[in-house]
C-alpha cells in the first residue's frame, strides 16, 4: 500500500492502540458477538493499561461504524489523542490487542482495501455528474457543457431548413468536451490514481476518446447503469471497490515478480532479512517493504525512531545510540512509511528469510 495512506500516523502521539477482531455479518446473531468481541477487546484494553478516554472513543468507533456485508474483519488504531483509523478488513482476522510505542500496520498491509484517490464521472450526451474521492473524502459536482440539443426532434428535418443532425452531434461534442477538461483538472489537481466511467456505451467511448492520454491510462468503463437510470449505488460501489482490489493484487504480483527478478540478477536492488532490510530503511534506499510472518523478533532504534538495525552493535555503527527495542511487525512498517516507501504482504508467493524483504531504490552502502 502506498505510504500515503498512512501518513497521518507519523505525527501522532504515542502510545498507540492497535485492535484487530473477526467483524462479520452473516448471521442474525452478528451484533450480540459484536458486542461480546468488544468487551473481550475492552478488557484486555484495560489489563494493558490503556487511557480509558481512549478505550471509549475506540468503542464508539467500533460501535457507530457501518455494519460490512458478510465475512470482514476490523482495524481500529488510535493515538494518545483519538481514533486514526477505524475501517473493515477483506478477511476476519484474529483478535489481537496491542498497546504500544508505534502501531501495528501488519493485517491492515495484508488484508486492508486499497483506498484509491479516483473520480468518478456518470456521463451521457449533455454532461456528466462527477464525484472525487480523495483520501476518503467526497465531493460531487455536474458539468453542462452547454451543448444543445442533443437529441434530434422526430420531425424536424424540413425542406429549406438542411438536417439537424450534424448540429446534435457537434452539441454533444462539445458536451463531452466539457468533461473531458474537467475530469483531467480534477484529476491532476488531486493525484488520482483511477478514473471511472459509468454511462451508456456511446457516452463512456466519447468520453474515453476525448481525455488526455496521461488520464486515459489510469480510466475504466464501469457497466453499471446509466446516468439517471436509477442505477444501485450500492452496485455501483461495488464495482469501484472490486477493480480496486484487482489493482491491489496486481500491484503486490508486480512487486513480488520484481523482487524475484532482482534477486536473480543478483542486481543489489532486492533484499532480505532483518539486518538488510533495516540498513536499506535507515538509508532510505527501500522503494517497497514486503513484509511476511516476522514472528516476535525485535529490532533496536535510537531515541527519535529514524535509524533502525537487527542489533546494538550494527545502530552504534551509524553513529546511533540504542534507545528503543521494538517489535520488528511495528518498527520496519514504520520505517517505511518514513521515508515514502510502500508496504506490500508477501502472501503465501514469497518466503523471505526473518519473514521481511524490499525491493530498492539503491543499493545501500555498507555501515561505517
Amino acid at each position: 500500500m502506498d505510504a500515503e495512506r498512512f501518513r497521518q500516523l507519523l505525527t501522532a502521539r504515542a502510545p498507540f492502540i492497535s485492535v484487530y477482531f473477526e467483524d462479520s455479518h452473516d448471521t442474525e446473531d452478528a451484533a450480540t458477538k459484536l458486542d461480546l468481541t468488544w468487551r473481550e477487546v475492552s478488557e484486555q484494553l484495560t489489563r494493558q493499561g490503556a487511557d480509558q478516554r481512549l478505550v471509549d472513543e475506540i468503542e464508539r468507533a467500533v460501535l457507530d461504524l457501518r455494519p460490512p456485508v458478510g465475512k470482514s474483519g476490523r482495524a481500529v488504531i488510535a493515538g494518545a489523542d483519538g481514533v486514526l483509523l477505524n475501517e473493515h478488513l477483506q478477511v476476519p482476522t484474529a483478535t489481537t490487542v496491542r498497546l504500544s510505542r508505534l502501531p501495528y500496520l501488519v493485517p491492515v498491509v495484508e488484508h486492508g482495501f486499497a483506498q484509491l484517490s479516483y473520480v468518478l464521472a456518470e456521463v451521457d450526451q449533455t454532461g456528466a455528474d462527477i464525484t472525487l474521492n480523495a483520501n476518503g473524502t467526497l465531493r460531487s459536482e455536474t458539468v453542462d457543457g452547454g451543448g444543445y440539443p442533443v437529441h434530434k426532434a422526430a420531425g424536424a428535418e424540413t425542406p429549406g431548413y438542411g438536417d439537424p443532425q450534424p448540429h446534435v452531434e457537434e452539441a454533444a461534442r462539445k458536451n463531452i468536451r466539457a468533461v473531458a477538461a474537467r475530469l483531467a483538472e480534477l484529476a491532476d489537481t488531486a493525484g488520482s490514481n483511477a478514473v471511472f466511467v459509468v454511462g451508456e456505451v456511446q457516452s463512456r467511448s466519447a468520453l474515453l476518446e476525448a481525455l488526455p492520454k496521461r488520464i486515459a491510462e489510469l480510466a475504466c468503463e464501469l457497466s453499471v447503469g446509466a446516468r439517471h437510470s436509477g442505477h444501485d449505488s450500492g452496485e455501483l460501489q461495488d464495482a469501484i471497490e472490486a477493480e480496486c482490489l484487482r489493482r491491489q493484487l496486481e500491484d503486490i504480483q508486480d512487486t513480488v515478480q520484481r523482487f524475484t527478478a532482482e534477486s536473480g540478477r543478483l542486481s543489489g536492488l532486492a533484499v532480505e532479512g532483518l539486518a538488510a532490510v533495516c540498513a536499506g530503511l535507515t538509508q532510505g534506499a527501500v522503494e517497497t517493504l514486503i513484509i511476511g510472518d516476522m514472528g516476535d523478533a525485535t529490532v533496536v532504534a535510537d531515541a527519535d525512531l529514524t535509524v533502525t538495525a537487527a542489533d546494538p552493535d550494527t545502530l552504534s555503527a551509524y553513529g546511533a545510540a540504542p534507545a528503543h527495542t521494538l517489535r520488528a511487525d511495528e518498527a520496519l512498517p514504520w520505517g517505511a512509511i518514513a521515508i515514502g516507501a510502500a508496504v506490500v504482504g508477501g502472501g503465501e508467493a514469497v518466503d523471505p528469510a526473518d519473514g521481511v524483504a524490499a525491493v530498492l531504490r539503491y543499493p545501500p552502502t555498507a555501515s561505517a
